[in-house]
């Protein structure tokens, strides 16, 4: 298994057994036209407590849903 670090505070996120034991962010985004990185791909992983700091200066908060079964 790859080794996964947050990109904001640089944790590397815990695995036993090739098994990732925390969850993270993961976002891949592949710019387009009208914007000033057309044609290039993002990709960065935020550990949990990165994202709620990160969260936390939205103006308009993340909508939140609970889901009843996990996959």
């Amino acid at each position: 298994m790859q080794e996964i670090f947050c990109n904001m505070c640089g944790k590397k996120q815990k695995t036993e057994s090739d098994i990732l034991m925390e969850d993270t962010l993961s976002v891949t985004k592949q710019w387009g036209y009208f914007s000033k990185k057309d044609g290039e791909i993002h990709h960065f992983c935020l550990c949990e407590d990165c994202y709620d700091k990160w969260i936390e200066n939205f103006v308009i908060p993340v909508e939140k849903k609970h889901t009843v079964e996990y996959l």
